[in-house]
């Protein structure tokens, strides 16, 4: 997975509506309307401004694709006289390139370990978790096994199960769970997640996850495959498609807490930008350009219903331990 993916974001721009010149895998929210990107903003402006407004306070996203919601988020905090440094992770050289015509100055890392260490950071992952390499355990007659990929016998890609004995790495109350059962991580995200908030609980700031999966820890595998947006078979043709499983943001939590975050709260996506105005922005951009009404209303429904991205999208946050709550998070 991380071998098909590295391939695939450095020889593409993935981004891209169905409909549009040249055609796209997937759209993330904010290439769908620049309501997603300003609400961030407003967020970040907001527990900064009550954080006291720390002067050297820097804005980093992680995989910031097209840096659509770092040119929203930062218009919207400029607007209460937060206009950070940016630094962006970001492994892509095609994606780099168009990062740094969207916002002219920004500073490039390959990952979190190069960030500043004497600043307050606000960081912002929104579907970044989702393409990290997962790791999966199956239950098998024979005990638990690492599944693997492995050949069939026409010289085809198949899942299989690992020769090695994994009883110990699966947690006690699902060790005599039945055959076929699958535990799913992400060694990767938990350990971002824990450079994360050390430099929090060490520098101060506020860090943002965004992105599809579930709060609390389930089985079962959740990996799929997108290209020209319709899910395919991730092991058809490794490299050209977009490969992701859901976030375990239970995990995420955990590996925060471990080194010294403080959990500000989650909510849904759609309950997240309910309560930080996504309906009155909305109003405000209709009245604004009547003719877009159409489009204001659908992006709308797009990033907030609960049959789109409001309910299978999460929004997670945590900070310092000296920084105020985050708005909107229950």
């Amino acid at each position: 997975m991380g071998e098909s993916n590295a391939h695939y974001y450095a020889t593409r721009d993935p981004l891209g509506a169905p409909n549009a010149a040249g055609g796209g895998d997937f759209v993330t929210a904010p290439e769908i309307s620049q309501m997603f990107g300003e609400l961030v903003g407003l967020w970040l402006a907001d527990i900064w401004t009550r954080a006291g407004t720390p002067e050297n306070a820097i804005y980093c996203e992680l995989g910031p694709g097209r840096g659509t919601l770092a040119v929203d988020a930062l218009r919207s905090m400029a607007r209460f006289g937060f206009t950070p440094q940016v630094h962006f992770v970001e492994g892509s050289p095609t994606l780099r390139a168009l990062q740094a015509k969207a916002v002219p100055g920004a500073q490039f890392h390959d990952d979190v370990s190069t960030l500043p260490e004497d600043s307050p950071l606000l960081l912002v992952a929104n579907e970044f978790f989702d393409a990290l390499p997962v790791r999966q355990l199956v239950r098998t007659d024979a005990g638990w096994r690492e599944r693997m990929v492995g050949l069939d016998g026409e010289e085809r890609f198949v899942f299989v199960a690992g020769d090695q004995p994994m009883d110990s790495a699966v947690p006690a109350n699902l060790a005599d769970a039945q055959t076929g059962t699958i535990v799913e991580t992400c060694p990767a995200a938990s350990a971002i997640m824990q450079e994360i908030a050390r430099r929090l609980a060490e520098q101060g700031g506020a860090a943002l996850a965004i992105d599809y999966g579930h709060l609390a820890g389930r089985t079962g595998s959740t990996l799929q495959a997108i290209a020209k947006h319709e899910k395919v078979d991730p092991l058809a043709d490794p490299g050209t498609a977009d490969l992701t499983a859901h976030v375990d943001f239970a995990a995420l939590t955990e590996a925060a807490s471990r080194d010294g975050a403080r959990l500000l709260g989650s909510n849904t996506q759609g309950g997240w930008l309910t309560a930080l105005g996504l309906d009155a922005r909305a109003a405000a951009l209709t009245r604004a350009s009547p003719d877009r009404a159409d489009e204001i209303a659908a992006a709308r429904e797009r990033l907030a219903a609960p049959d789109a991205m409001g309910e299978l999208f999460k929004v997670v946050a945590f900070a310092n331990a000296a920084w105020p709550d985050g708005a909107g998070l229950g």
